[in-house]
């Protein structure tokens, strides 16, 4: 079994929708979901600010290879399209797979060209951060310390400011 730490965020068209969407497309591997977070863009000021959460699965059968064909799948299935230009654009919907932990929790390590784990900006982004203490208060990014301290005292700590949570806003799963 594997357990993994999804990001899940959109800033194009119906984003709680898309949001909604992704979380139900992971089925029953959901084993908790964070609250939601309106926040800044990240790396491209030019667009709008996006909706931002947290999941953590896990799956008897499932590596991080296919966590990361089901991040795939599931953008996809929001329509998500790839501007070349734009690495850091808009879009209907982002899922990146941000840590994975084998069935005795040892952290996933990998330099894989399409699969660095941990995600190799985790620990720089506080859309990722914030969302992810919801449902592991005293977690921690591989290789790069917890998450409160990361988010209070790292890079992370300038964005910081710019979350808003939107307790208005739910995602809702069924195990």
């Amino acid at each position: 079994m594997t357990r993994a730490l999804l990001s899940i965020g959109g800033n194009l068209g119906d984003r709680l929708a898309h949001l909604r969407a992704a979380v139900a497309g992971l089925g029953d591997t959901v084993l908790v979901v964070s609250g939601v977070y309106e926040t800044p863009p990240w790396g491209d000021a030019d667009q709008p600010s996006y909706l931002n959460a947290a999941v953590m699965v896990a799956a008897p059968d499932r590596g991080p290879r296919d966590w990361l064909e089901t991040a795939w799948r599931l953008e996809a299935e929001a329509g998500r399209t790839r501007d070349p230009e734009r690495r850091f654009g808009p879009r209907t919907l982002d899922v990146d797979v941000i840590a994975v932990w084998a069935d005795d929790g040892t952290p996933v390590l990998s330099d894989d060209e399409r699969l660095t784990l941990p995600h190799p900006r985790a620990h720089l982004r506080a859309f990722v951060l914030r969302p992810w203490i919801d449902i592991d208060p005293f977690g921690a990014v591989p290789g790069h310390g917890s998450l409160d301290v990361l988010l209070r005292e790292g890079p992370a700590a300038a964005d910081a400011g710019g979350i808003q949570p939107r307790p208005d806003l739910t995602l809702e799963f069924s195990r």
